[in-house]
């Protein structure tokens, strides 16, 4: 038997998973159970585990991984596998994405209606903003559930700022183009015409904040003219 409030993070961090492929932040956790302090979310996380709901993978930050729902819901369907995994590099992104048509499934996965071949523009940071150069030829295939409408691009992620959003050194997010999005997103932002970053953005009056996802790094706030939207987070792959 579960509490109330046990039920209710655990369907959360299923709802999570399903929705974004990464595990919910402790303050998306407090918040969505209305609760006043995190160490109560470590106790109901911890009661999930020796439940035999929850499972904790070592070594990653804020990885939670559900293994099973009460009995008295459908069983919970595994969860797509995912892909590739690349160290970082630099950070402008370039090339003509007003231009760039919707990504179609290439000839190697046009059998397959799950899979979408998406270009691979480059390298973000996820710390301080590195140059991100786009390769012409790169590209990686995602689950076609990731991606809605629109033009979708891909990206390889350097450092450790966002962790506490569930991207870590190495992984692939997936990025949904757009010039806008809303407060509290995760974006692809470009700061000053020459640099490029993945963080939160917030607006706070009439500057915009780049908030990382980590507390050893600090939020950076601009100007409205000095940040332009190119894409917010839709979708992430990691290797194992």
């Amino acid at each position: 038997m579960l509490t109330r409030k046990q039920h209710e993070l655990l369907m959360f961090i299923d709802r999570h998973l399903r929705e974004t492929g990464f595990s919910p932040s402790f303050e998306e956790m407090k918040a969505a159970l209305a609760l006043k302090s995190k160490s109560g979310i470590h106790r109901l996380i911890t009661a999930l585990e020796e439940r035999g709901f929850l499972r904790r993978r070592a070594h990653r930050a804020r990885a939670l991984e559900v293994i099973r729902l009460p009995e008295n819901l459908a069983p919970r369907a595994p969860r797509t596998a995912r892909a590739p995994d690349a160290p970082l590099g630099p950070n402008v992104i370039r090339g003509p994405f007003g231009t760039q048509a919707p990504a179609r499934p290439t000839p190697e996965v046009a059998n397959d209606p799950a899979a979408v071949s998406l270009p691979l523009y480059g390298r973000i940071a996820a710390g301080s903003p590195i140059e991100a150069l786009r390769d012409n030829g790169a590209s990686v295939e995602v689950p076609a559930a990731l991606l809605g409408n629109g033009e979708h691009y891909a990206l390889e992620v350097a450092g450790d700022s966002m962790v506490d959003a569930g991207i870590l050194d190495g992984d692939t997010v997936i990025i949904h183009r757009a010039d806008t999005a809303e407060n509290g997103a995760i974006v692809v932002a470009l700061v000053d015409e020459n640099e490029v970053t993945l963080k939160r953005l917030r607006r706070r009056g009439n500057s915009i904040a780049l908030e990382p996802a980590n507390p050893r790094h600090e939020t950076r706030i601009f100007g409205p003219d000095r940040v332009k939207v190119q894409g917010r987070l839709v979708g992430l792959l990691r290797r194992y």
